[in-house]
C-alpha cells in the first residue's frame, strides 16, 4: 500500500513537473526554434512513467506471490499493471501512441548489424555506378571539380551525423535516448505543432522523385551502354533501353527484395573490379596524360551540372536513421561515417582524374564509353548487368513510399487499399507498378542523357536531402543545445546548398531543354 501511494505521488510530482516546464519559454520558443521539443518532453515523461509503473507492476507481483496471493482471488484490477499485460490475463491494456513509441524503441529482438556491415552499405550508396559520371563533371570544373568532390564528401559526412543527431533527445536524467526512427519523423517533429505532417510529406516527395530518377538513370545507362558496346548492330539506344525495361518487368511482382538482395554483394564486388580495368587501362596510358588540359577555370554554364552530378554520387542520407537503429553499437556510428567517406573521397577523386586525364576533352557522359571497343564490350556487359540488378532496389522503395503514403494510410489514405483481405496485390495495383516501370521507359526514351538528369537529380532532392533539409532539421531542433560554430556550419552549408541546388536546377534543366531542341546525343 505504501508502495501504490508513492507511486501515486511521483506521478502527481512528474506532471506538476511538466507543466510548470511547458509554461517556459524564452525568445527563441517564440520563434518557433523549440515547438517540437517541448511536445516531446511530454512524450519522455509518459515513457518514464510506463517504465516506472512496469517495475511497479513487477515488485506487486512479488509482494502478492510472497502473501500467498498465487492463486488470483480477490484480486481487483489495476490499470498499467503489468501483470495482466505479462501474463494476458484480464482486460486488455490500454496502448497510446506514447506506449508504442516506447515499445518500439526498447525492442530488443531485431537482428543488428556491425560498424563494417553498416559501413559496407554507405559505401554501397556512395560507390556505385554513378561514379561513371564524375570525369565527365572534371571535364567542366578542373580542378575546382576535385575540390567539390572532397568538399561534397565533408559536408555530406558532417549532415550524416547532424541528421542522427536529430534522433536524439535528452530525457530527465540528461541521457540522450531515441525518440525518433526515420527522416520522415524528423520532418514531421521540424513542422509541429501547426503542420504536424507537412514537413514527413515534402520528404516522402523528395524520396519518391529521387528513386524514380535513380530508376530511370539505371534503363538509360544500360540502353547508352549497349548500344556503345555494339555499335555495328542496327539496334538504337531506345531499342536497347526496351529490352532492358523488358527484363525489369518482373519487378511490379516483388513481395520483398529477399531474393534480390543476394546479388548486392557480387554487384559490387564486379563494379570495383571494373573500376580497376578502368583504372588499369588509364595508368598504361599514364605517358600521355594531358596535365595541360586541366583547368583552374570553370565553365559558367555547366559547372553547376558538375555540382549535381557530384552530389548525388554521396547521397545516402535516406536511409542513414535506419542504419544507424540497426546498429549493434550506434556509439560507432560517427566513426563508420568517417572512414567511409574518406574512402569514397580518394577513391572517386583518383578515379575521376585519372580517368580525365586519359582521354581529356573527349570524356563522354558515360566514362566506359571512351575506353577501345574489345574492353568496352565485355565491361559495359558487365555493367549493364549490375544496372539491372541495381534496379529493383530503388524501384521498390519508391512504390513502397507510394503505397504506405497514398494506398494504405488508414483513413487517411488518399485512394483504396491496393491490397486485398489475404495481404494479396489487387489487379488494378500490379498495374499501376507496371505503369511505374513503363513510365522510367518512358523517361529514359525521350530524355537519354545520363549527365544532365544525374545534374538535374542532384540538384533538386539530392542538395536538398544532403545539405538543406539536415541543417534546417539540425537549427530547427538542437537550436538551444548549438555552439556558435555549429550554427555557423549549418547556416553557411544551408546558404551555399541553397545557391548550388538552384543554379545546378536551372542550368540542368537548360541543357535538357536544349538538348531535346536540338536532338543532341549523348
Amino acid at each position: 500500500m505504501a508502495t501504490l501511494i508513492r507511486s501515486k505521488i511521483s506521478s502527481a510530482a512528474t506532471a506538476v513537473t511538466n507543466k510548470s516546464q511547458a509554461k517556459v519559454s524564452g525568445m527563441f520558443a517564440r520563434m518557433g526554434f523549440q515547438a517540437a521539443t517541448d511536445e516531446e518532453a511530454l512524450g519522455f515523461a509518459s515513457c518514464d512513467d510506463l517504465d516506472y509503473e512496469h517495475r511497479q507492476g513487477l515488485q506487486m507481483d512479488i509482494l502478492k506471490t510472497e502473501d500467498g496471493g498465487a492463486d488470483g482471488v480477490g484480486e481487483t484490477v489495476v490499470e498499467g499493471d503489468s501483470h495482466y499485460q505479462r501474463d494476458e490475463t484480464g482486460p486488455p491494456p490500454y496502448t497510446s501512441k506514447d506506449d508504442e513509441m516506447c515499445a518500439e524503441l526498447g525492442s530488443q529482438d531485431r537482428p543488428r548489424i556491425t560498424a563494417w556491415e553498416a559501413g559496407w552499405n554507405v559505401t554501397n550508396a556512395i560507390q556505385g555506378m554513378f561514379v561513371l559520371g564524375l570525369p565527365y563533371a572534371i571535364l567542366h570544373g578542373g580542378y575546382l571539380g576535385l575540390f567539390l568532390i572532397i568538399f561534397a564528401a565533408v559536408v555530406c559526412c558532417y549532415t550524416g551525423k547532424i541528421l542522427i543527431a536529430c534522433l536524439y533527445e535528452e530525457n530527465e536524467d540528461g541521457e540522450l535516448v531515441r525518440v525518433r526512427d526515420s527522416y520522415v519523423d524528423i520532418a514531421n517533429a521540424c513542422c509541429a505543432p501547426r503542420f504536424p505532417k507537412l514537413g514527413g510529406r515534402i520528404v516522402n516527395v523528395a524520396q519518391i522523385i529521387e528513386l524514380v530518377m535513380t530508376c530511370i538513370l539505371y534503363v538509360v545507362v544500360s540502353g547508352n551502354l549497349m548500344y556503345n558496346s555494339f555499335p555495328s548492330l542496327p539496334v538504337s539506344q531506345k531499342s536497347w533501353s526496351i529490352i532492358a525495361t523488358a527484363a525489369l518487368l518482373p519487378c511490379a511482382f516483388l513481395k520483398n527484395l529477399k531474393a534480390v538482395s543476394k546479388f548486392s554483394l557480387l554487384c559490387t564486388l564486379a563494379h570495383f573490379v571494373i573500376n580497376i580495368l578502368v583504372i588499369a587501362y588509364c595508368l598504361s596510358r599514364a605517358r600521355d596524360w594531358a596535365w595541360d588540359k586541366v583547368k583552374f577555370y570553370i565553365d559558367v554554364k555547366k559547372f553547376p551540372i558538375s555540382i549535381g552530378i557530384i552530389v548525388f554520387s554521396y547521397t545516402s542520407q535516406i536511409f542513414l536513421p535506419s542504419l544507424e537503429g540497426n546498429m549493434q553499437k550506434p556509439k560507432e556510428f560517427h566513426c563508420m561515417m568517417n572512414w567511409t567517406h574518406i574512402a569514397a573521397c580518394i577513391l572517386k577523386g583518383l578515379f575521376a582524374l585519372v580517368a580525365y586525364l586519359t582521354w581529356a576533352d573527349e570524356t563522354k557522359e558515360v566514362i566506359t564509353d571512351n575506353l577501345p571497343s574489345t574492353i568496352r564490350a565485355v565491361v559495359n556487359i558487365f555493367l549493364v548487368a549490375k544496372a539491372l540488378l541495381s534496379y529493383p532496389l530503388p524501384f521498390f522503395a519508391a512504390v513502397e513510399v507510394i503505397e504506405k503514403s497514398l494506398f494504405q494510410d488508414g483513413g487517411r489514405a488518399i485512394f483504396p487499399n491496393c491490397y486485398g483481405g489475404d495481404g494479396r496485390l489487387k489487379a488494378w495495383g500490379l498495374t499501376l507498378r507496371c505503369a511505374l516501370v513503363v513510365f522510367t521507359l518512358l523517361m529514359a526514351i525521350y530524355v537519354p542523357h545520363f549527365a544532365l538528369l544525374m545534374g538535374l537529380t542532384g540538384s533538386l532532392t539530392g542538395a536538398g536531402l544532403c545539405f538543406l533539409l539536415p541543417s534546417l532539421f539540425h537549427l530547427k531542433l538542437l537550436w538551444r543545445k548549438l555552439l556558435w560554430h555549429q550554427v555557423f556550419f549549418d547556416v553557411s552549408i544551408f546558404v551555399i546548398g541553397g545557391i548550388c541546388s538552384i543554379s545546378g536546377f536551372i542550368h540542368s534543366l537548360e541543357g535538357l531543354i536544349e538538348a531535346f531542341r536540338y536532338n543532341i546525343q549523348d
